[in-house]
């Protein structure tokens, strides 16, 4: 048994179940983004809330012991993806990752954009043209230090 095994265990129980990552999110009391991220392998749970993912899931002792350990991060199968909706974020960062490069670093300097100090928030926005997705990433804003 490892991680992918029980990330596979956990589909395959949201959808015999037919749980919405909302409500399951509900259940362990964090955003819907992070325990979706969490569930599907990216994230590191504590005690308590593998302990409610397992009882959700119907998970065994041994399986909520792997969703507490530190996985590796970065869960796409090639270097370019190649699932229509996952691409599209690529085709972004390829498009406009320079744009967004040059006006942080115009806005607040040399640095990144944190991924581990960060926040994100998935809602439909309804529109008449045709319903759109919605998306606020907000990560901590680390300079680079001289030394």
């Amino acid at each position: 048994m490892n991680r992918i095994d029980v990330t596979e265990k956990i589909i395959a129980s949201k959808v015999s179940k037919g749980l919405k990552w909302s409500e399951i999110a509900a259940k362990v009391g964090l955003s819907k983004e992070w325990v979706t991220s969490a569930c599907l392998g990216q994230m590191t749970l504590n005690k308590e809330q593998a302990g409610t993912l397992a009882e959700i899931f119907g998970l065994s002792d041994e399986e909520a012991k792997w969703l507490m350990v530190t996985p590796y991060k970065g869960s796409l199968p090639t270097a370019v993806p190649t699932d229509p909706l996952i691409y599209r974020f690529y085709e972004m960062v390829n498009v406009y990752g320079t744009t967004f490069k040059a006006l942080i670093h115009e806005e607040f300097g040399d640095g990144i954009m944190s991924a581990i100090d960060f926040k994100m928030d998935l809602q439909r926005e309804a529109d008449p043209a045709g319903d759109r997705v919605r998306i606020v990433m907000s990560g901590k804003f680390l300079p680079y230090k001289q030394y």
